[in-house]
């Protein structure tokens, strides 16, 4: 195990991790409480199709996948004001159209198609600088942006018609909101791969949500849970040889049981 910790590519995981580990529950918090959960999976699926151009054309696949999941969000926020009844439309309708178009792009040439499967399930421990530095801004942005938007956004998640009567700009909102999602699947999905990237967006808000009286205490508990298995489930990982991402994965959900559980005693 100390030979583990002491590894240079276990330090990049556990840092990478770890940063991807604040940003992501943060930004899938908001996504829950706002009915918005899937818009992970439809992201993160454009992302890949980004991720393969990126092998095809020789450019940084991460810089690729980002750009592809920015303009998805984009559309998706387009189209939640065409389908105002039906939002969830949207979500369905990128997702779709990012499958595809990654089919087409894995036909294209063979030869990567091992180096995207990284990209699908997650590729930790191949962290290289360039990766943490990407990961280290985008935690950055979305750290800065929502501490300084803090009760905007809270108004916006629980009520965006009373948002929209009190004079914020919804459509910004909205629209700040997409892109933050896109930069942290853009990041994630080398971690914990684009096919996983939604249960960690998802399940620490779902986890919160069992036991949380606040939205302040829902912001702490979703990191915590999300930490909790970033760690656990990496030196798990390491240390019985396991998938990083599967991993982390179902510690969480083994979290999310156990609260289940915790509850449902409690109520007994």
């Amino acid at each position: 195990m100390l030979d583990l910790l002491a590894s240079e590519f276990f330090q990049r995981a556990l840092v990478g991790g770890v940063l991807i580990g604040i940003t992501a529950p943060l930004i899938g918090l908001i996504l829950v409480l706002r009915r918005l959960s899937m818009i992970g999976d439809s992201l993160s699926h454009v992302s890949i199709a980004g991720v393969a151009l990126g092998f095809l054309t020789g450019i940084y696949p991460v810089a690729v996948g980002l750009v592809f999941a920015l303009l998805a969000a984009l559309f998706i926020e387009k189209l939640r004001k065409a389908y105002k009844t039906y939002a969830e439309l949207s979500i369905a309708i990128i997702m779709s159209g990012g499958i595809g178009l990654a089919s087409i792009l894995f036909t294209l040439d063979r030869g990567f198609s091992m180096n995207v499967n990284s990209y699908l399930f997650g590729s930790i421990y191949t962290l290289n600088t360039t990766d943490l530095v990407v990961i280290a801004s985008i935690t950055a942005v979305v750290l800065i942006a929502v501490r300084l938007q803090i009760k905007e956004l809270f108004l916006l998640t629980f009520d965006e018609e009373a948002a929209a009567v009190s004079g914020l700009p919804v459509r910004y909102y909205n629209l700040m909101i997409s892109i933050l999602t896109a930069l942290v699947i853009s990041a994630s999905i080398k971690i914990v791969g684009a096919l996983l990237v939604s249960a960690l967006l998802t399940i620490p808000a779902a986890c919160s949500l069992l036991v949380a009286r606040s939205f302040r205490q829902s912001v702490i508990i979703v990191c915590v849970v999300s930490e909790l298995a970033v760690i656990g489930g990496l030196l798990a990982a390491g240390f019985f040889n396991l998938a990083p991402g599967g991993s982390v994965v179902m510690l969480l959900i083994a979290v999310l049981l156990i609260l289940l559980l915790f509850r449902r005693g409690l109520k007994g």
